[in-house]
């Protein structure tokens, strides 16, 4: 088996009006909990620590030339979070600011992150930036208090709001 290998410099980056362009998700699983009204499914979300500072993020990176966004979403969760499953939908593209990653095309660090979500299927024993990230599974309360970036927030009720809007359409 291939060793996987995380993809590192910036020249496959893709830019666009001064912003640079990022793919991640928000990857998520249901945990069953058997309650006084009987069992009902939980959704959790996998977080990972960056190794720039406090707080949990989701896994995101830079949107390459040779790849569509989807594939990059999927490609940063398994470098970053070790994780594989199905991209589902788009949540939509959240701005931010990066101040580790302001280069002549972005002087000013703009970024713009095009965020999915992942149902996570296979959790890898091995990926390729494990010696800097752990990861962490969290309820969604628990996740919206430990969030490093606002921006982040904003995904994750994006995400909140997509989940409700399917249980919605499978219920009614």
């Amino acid at each position: 088996m291939s060793e996987l290998v995380a993809r590192t410099g910036r020249h496959q980056q893709r830019y666009e009006n001064g912003y640079r362009l990022v793919a991640g998700c928000v990857p998520f699983r249901y945990k069953s909990s058997n309650g006084d009204s009987g069992s009902e499914k939980i959704v959790q979300v996998l977080m990972i620590n960056s190794p720039s500072g406090p707080g949990l993020l989701f896994p995101k990176g830079g949107w390459e030339n040779d790849e569509t966004v989807e594939e990059a979403a999927a490609r940063e969760a398994v470098e970053e979070a070790g994780v594989r499953g199905d991209l589902m939908d788009f949540l939509g593209y959240y701005e931010f600011r990066s101040k580790t990653h302001q280069d002549e095309f972005s002087p000013e660090g703009l970024c713009r992150a095009a965020m999915f979500a992942l149902f996570v299927k296979e959790e890898l024993e091995f990926w390729p930036e494990q010696s800097t990230r752990n990861r962490s599974w969290l309820d969604v309360s628990e996740a919206l208090e430990t969030l490093r970036h606002a921006w982040m927030r904003d995904a994750l009720e994006g995400f909140c709001k997509w989940h409700e809007d399917k249980l919605n359409e499978t219920t009614g």
